[in-house]
């Protein structure tokens, strides 16, 4: 099991969007792809507060990881949606992607959690 930190860096005005694009769309969409979510949040102070959106997904493998993202990418809806949420300019400027692993002393993360 692998899990991946993303932090979104949104452009400026646009994490709103970001947000709702997540909400109403990016998430069922991940589903559908085998992305499972662990969780999502926003930092509570400026300056990454009001353009900083931080998940993290958990994931079979890397390999598995590497073949839900392209499907996922390659999704027509993903694509429709990702063009008309992006027609007055992109919501992000950067994505940062990270893959992480439970150390041995960490404590287990609850089935409510995943």
């Amino acid at each position: 099991m692998v899990y991946e930190l993303r932090v979104y860096h949104a452009t400026p005005g646009k994490l709103g969007e970001l947000l709702a694009r997540f909400r109403d769309h990016t998430i069922k969409i991940f589903d559908r792809h085998g992305l499972k979510s662990v969780a999502y949040w926003t930092p509570v102070d400026e300056p990454q507060k009001s353009n900083t959106l931080v998940y993290i997904l958990q994931h079979p493998s890397r390999e598995e990881a590497a073949a839900n993202w392209k499907s996922f990418q390659d999704d027509p809806e993903w694509k429709s949606v990702k063009e008309k949420s992006e027609a007055n300019g992109k919501l992000t400027e950067k994505i940062d992607s990270t893959y992480l692993l439970l150390t041995d002393f960490s404590p287990p993360l609850r089935q409510a959690e995943l």
